[in-house]
């Protein structure tokens, strides 16, 4: 697998090795200052009030989900395409879960998606609604947001694929400020805008729940029991259940440094994203290729569409051809409703689901991917599609 090109990977530069090096010879490995200096410096970078490292994206999740009580049987809607962290977390719980369709050329819930998941499904009460910009494109934050109001209910943003991304045509409206939702949440995993090996982060502007969330990813110990008291206090209250879901000073380092290189990644993508849409054009006959909108895009993912009826060739077909030329792909995402714990056996509600399952492709992107690289990927591509395209009846 060494010279193959990965559909993603991280990238580590001197700086971020020097910045762990460094961290390992501090007095705190774990629950100290770069922590909390992590924390600062990524709300600084997304405009958050609050923001919760944790171990992982999906104990986000579910520090996100446990801050707002979600209990038993309570209602929880979630985009069909999605990774499996919220549908999972949320199972865990005993929440009662909806899957809402989504549009069949951006695997994103729409608006309108929801709205019909809510009639289809009669649902009267809603506790959360997760969102999930798949890709790394935000949509719909406001009308998503009217939504959550008229309800009354909380938004929750599914955001790991969207660190670096705006919420609107402002430039400093970022992915995780809160603006439109009640927290969102993030991963640090290596394929993600910046990395700290295994991470993640939620952000809110609501300070109850960032306490809240304080207390929960510390076994649920009361985490304010030295803030004013001037001597030693050796006494751990527990306030509540909960587990380890803490992040380390070693990840957290690692964090800082790359957090500072964030816009400089975010815009790596972006050269490369723009250079696909560039040279796939040509294919536009055999593909959809991703919609660029107005809003400023973290590009984790280039998913295209293959035009399955122009082609006479699956999709599965065309990723077993570009694995044997070195090209590693994926499909983003298997939707959660085909999963067997969560299996529902017709598809008649999923119609844009199915089709995006069915058709979707990540080609290979990440910051360090080299020119050389990127031509490849687009020949083999194109080599593929004239070899297997339809040709029309006379």
């Amino acid at each position: 697998m060494q010279n193959f090109i990965p559909y993603g990977k991280q990238t580590i530069e001197k700086d971020d090795l020097n910045s762990v090096l460094k961290s390992l010879k501090q007095k705190f490995l774990t629950t100290g200052p770069k922590v909390i200096k992590f924390e600062k410096e990524f709300n600084k970078k997304v405009k958050s009030k609050f923001s919760v490292s944790s171990n992982s994206g999906t104990s986000a999740i579910f520090l996100a989900l446990k801050a707002i009580r979600l209990k038993p049987k309570e209602v929880v809607i979630i985009p069909s395409i999605n990774f499996i962290a919220a549908a999972n977390v949320s199972k865990m719980i005993g929440a009662k879960i909806f899957f809402a369709d989504v549009d069949s050329r951006t695997g994103q819930m729409s608006p309108e998606n929801l709205i019909d998941c809510i009639k289809i499904n009669k649902l009267k009460k809603i506790k959360v609604i997760f969102t999930m910009h798949n890709g790394g494109f935000n949509n719909f934050a406001k009308e998503f947001y009217s939504i959550k109001k008229k309800y009354k209910c909380f938004l929750i943003e599914d955001a790991c694929h969207a660190l670096g991304a705006n919420n609107s045509s402002k430039k400093d409206d970022k992915v995780g400020n809160c603006r439109y939702s009640d927290l969102a949440t993030f991963s640090f995993h290596p394929l993600k805008s910046i990395t700290t090996g295994e991470g993640g982060m939620t952000t809110t502007r609501n300070k109850l729940l960032y306490k809240e969330m304080l207390k929960l990813r510390n076994h649920g110990f009361d985490v304010r029991k030295n803030s004013k008291n001037k001597n030693y206090n050796w006494k751990n209250i527990l306030l509540s259940n909960s587990l380890n879901f803490r992040l380390n000073d070693i990840q957290s380092s690692l964090g800082i440094s790359q957090i500072k290189k964030l816009n400089k990644f975010v815009k790596k993508r972006n050269n490369i994203a723009n250079y696909y849409l560039k040279k796939l054009s040509r294919l536009s006959n055999f593909i959809f290729l991703p919609n660029n909108n107005k809003f400023y895009s973290a590009w984790h993912l280039f998913i295209i569409i293959f035009k399955t009826e122009k082609i006479s060739i699956s999709r599965d077909k065309i990723i077993q051809l570009l694995f044997k030329s070195g090209i590693l792909t994926q499909v983003h995402y298997i939707p959660n409703y085909r999963q067997k714990p969560f299996l529902i056996k017709s598809k008649k509600n999923f119609k844009g689901a199915e089709y995006f399952f069915s058709r979707c492709l990540s080609l290979p992107i990440y910051p360090e991917m080299s020119k050389k690289q990127l031509n490849y990927v687009i020949k083999r591509i194109e080599n593929i599609i004239f070899k297997n395209k339809k040709i029309p009846n006379k």
